[in-house]
């Protein structure tokens, strides 16, 4: 065995792995020529789970009960013996005996390992230690493990491995499975909220003729039968904005979405969004209800609207700040973009200050107020605040201000310095729509890969007529991470994207 001192784990080397798993494979072989085959087993009447018998021991003490799950401790102690199986909510242990089996069956018993899968019949007690445990008349092997966990005292540590193998993970870290039975609890709520609030969950195209509906750099891929390129979904938005043209009132979808971009404790390339649309509604009713999903999400998953996120303790209850892109640069920097009005002197001042401009199509007004935020404010953003009115710029699908034509009706969310919603009065000119496209047709000709394209159909649909609309986007895995108090993404999905081994 070798040690990997700096993550504190006992790595069995591949050597005395093949030793230890073909003494298992011995044992499968050994059960077989006696015609006891635990694969042949198709099915185990289990009645109870181990952490409902713990939680109401006075309704099920002396009952007989039937419990399945995965061996993680044995202490073998001659006649008797004792077992800790985990099953799907929790730990138990069972006692195991010579005179209640009888001699050939507890034999057997002793000989399984660690991570068998087994089935345990029998009634409930308390130890002398006054452990709730199983005293197991009739025990089964289930399913036998062929491959040995990793090793007790040490569990699974290494972040890398333990991504690759979630299955082992969750096995060997209980607390694991936490994170992911809130995850699925935040969802729920979510379509719950929506649900009563008349908005129908809808389900749009994952594969589509062009990429649309964000600013992000997409994957392509061939359809073989129709002899063309395609795109996975970078956002759900244009597909559910044409159904409310189509006449729907209120959509919503939780999707998978994907951008072919970096990786880091934020990102994956794969995720989850949620992204809602009303129609007769603007960006400050989607402020009210970002903050109601927030807050009663949070209220339901963990009781309480104050959390504690990375050591910044935040409250989510509704009432959020509400302040325009410009006036928090102001706030923060004293600079006043209301004071500047053209593109040379914005540019100017982002190179006084050394804010550096990424390439020419960016020195604009819009892009420089833009990356003024980014540099100054984003990260003083702890307590919940809504960032709005946003250059139109950057926002090619929302609706221009009434106020200041150079102004999009569109917001942020911003909590603990990390952005968890956008959102817009959508855009819903057609003529409008049509330029704001031709520009990001020439940005992506000049070069910028994450530039949108022209989508022809979907001006087709504004002519038709989209009513004013509100639309909102939220990173579903960053709000999981955010109410289980994860740092990285990688925490909140079951299976992250992870380069090759080989």
């Amino acid at each position: 065995m070798s040690e990997n001192k700096e993550n504190d784990e006992v790595i069995i080397d591949e050597q005395e792995m093949n030793r230890l798993m073909q003494v298992r494979l011995d044992k499968l072989k050994e059960l077989q020529d006696e015609g006891k085959d635990p694969f042949e087993i198709t099915k185990y009447d289990r009645t109870e789970f181990s952490q409902d018998i713990k939680d109401n021991y006075e309704k099920y003490e002396g009952k007989d009960v039937s419990v399945a799950g995965r061996i993680m401790a044995k202490r073998i102690m001659g006649k008797a013996s004792f077992c800790t199986i985990q099953d799907g909510k929790g730990r138990i242990q069972s006692y195991v005996s010579i005179n209640d089996l009888g001699e050939e069956a507890y034999k057997a018993f002793k000989t399984w390992d660690i991570g068998d899968i087994i089935g345990i019949k029998g009634f409930v007690f308390k130890t002398r230690t006054e452990e709730i445990s199983i005293h197991a008349k009739e025990v089964v092997l289930l399913s036998k493990s062929l491959r040995p966990l990793p090793e007790k005292f040490h569990g699974l540590k290494d972040p890398d491995l333990r991504y690759r193998q979630r299955y082992t993970d969750l096995i060997v870290n209980p607390e694991v499975k936490q994170t992911f039975l809130k995850r699925s609890k935040i969802i729920s709520t979510i379509r719950k909220i929506l649900d009563e609030k008349g908005y129908l969950e809808v389900e749009t195209p994952t594969l589509n003729t062009i990429s649309g509906g964000a600013t992000a750099r997409p994957f392509i891929t061939h359809h073989n039968s129709l002899n063309i390129e395609m795109y996975l979904r970078i956002a759900l938005e244009l597909n559910l904005k044409r159904l409310i043209v189509g006449g729907f009132d209120r959509v919503y979808e939780i999707g998978r979405v994907f951008r072919n971009e970096g990786m880091d404790i934020r990102h994956n390339p794969e995720f989850t969004m949620l992204e809602l649309y009303a129609a007769f509604q603007d960006y400050h009713d989607m402020m009210d209800i970002t903050e109601e999903i927030f807050s009663r999400t949070a209220k339901e998953v963990l009781g309480t609207t104050k959390i504690t996120y990375q050591g910044q303790e935040i409250d989510l209850k509704p009432g959020w700040k509400r302040i325009s892109m410009i006036d928090s640069i102001k706030e923060v920097t004293g600079i006043d973009f209301n004071e500047i009005n053209t593109d040379e002197e914005a540019v100017k001042l982002a190179k006084e200050k050394n804010i550096e401009i990424p390439d020419k199509t960016k020195e604009t007004r819009g892009d420089v107020i833009s990356l003024f935020f980014d540099e100054y404010v984003e990260n003083t953003l702890i307590q919940p605040t809504f960032i709005y009115d946003y250059p139109v710029e950057i926002s090619p699908l929302a609706k221009k201000s009434p106020k200041d034509k150079r102004l999009t009706e569109r917001f942020e969310a911003f909590i603990g310095g990390r952005e968890y919603g956008n959102a817009f009065s959508e855009l819903n000119d057609p003529i409008d729509q049509y330029e704001r496209f031709k520009k990001q047709v020439e940005a992506r000709e000049a070069g910028d890969e994450e530039a949108g394209m022209m989508d022809e159909d979907y001006i087709q649909a504004l002519e038709i007529g989209l009513p004013p609309t509100g639309g909102l986007g939220i990173g579903i895995d960053r709000l999981v991470m955010l109410l289980t108090n994860e740092a990285s993404i990688r925490d909140v999905l079951l299976f992250p994207t992870m380069k090759p081994l080989n």
